[in-house]
């Protein structure tokens, strides 16, 4: 007789929020389907607006959030930490910045990591599996 195998989700649901379709469709178009073979496939929730981000966060259905910090009227750090004070069991965060050097708002805000615009995909994709193992995921 063979140990049961843990149970892994199926597929992990990320919300992309920003207010540019282009953003929303590079950060999914840079990670696919399957950035990493150890993590479970990634399904994804656009979403553009801050009422939606918190819709879907309500919904409980949601893994990790990756939030435009440029997006107006409400950027990302400004939703990371609202979040942060707001979400009881809050999603692991990922801030897209718009230069490296404001990573210090992004600490301010508490996301838990941090990749630049425009996208890189390798360093977004880097950026989201280390926050996705080390969350646990």
């Amino acid at each position: 007789m063979t140990d049961p195998q843990p149970q892994t989700p199926s597929a992990l649901r990320v919300l992309v929020y920003s207010d540019h379709s282009d953003t929303r469709a590079a950060v999914i178009g840079a990670l696919g389907q399957r950035p990493d073979p150890s993590l479970p496939e990634l399904t994804f929730v656009e979403v553009a607006t801050a009422a939606m981000v918190f819709a879907q966060l309500d919904a409980g259905v949601i893994d990790v959030v990756i939030l435009d910090g440029e997006a107006t009227p409400v950027g990302g750090m400004g939703l990371a930490k609202q979040m942060k004070d707001e979400v009881s069991v809050c999603p692991p965060i990922l801030v897209l910045l718009g230069r490296a050097d404001d990573r210090w708002l992004a600490d301010w805000s508490r996301a838990d990591a941090t990749a630049t615009l425009p996208i890189d995909p390798i360093a977004l994709t880097t950026a989201l599996v280390e926050l996705l193992r080390t969350s646990g995921h």
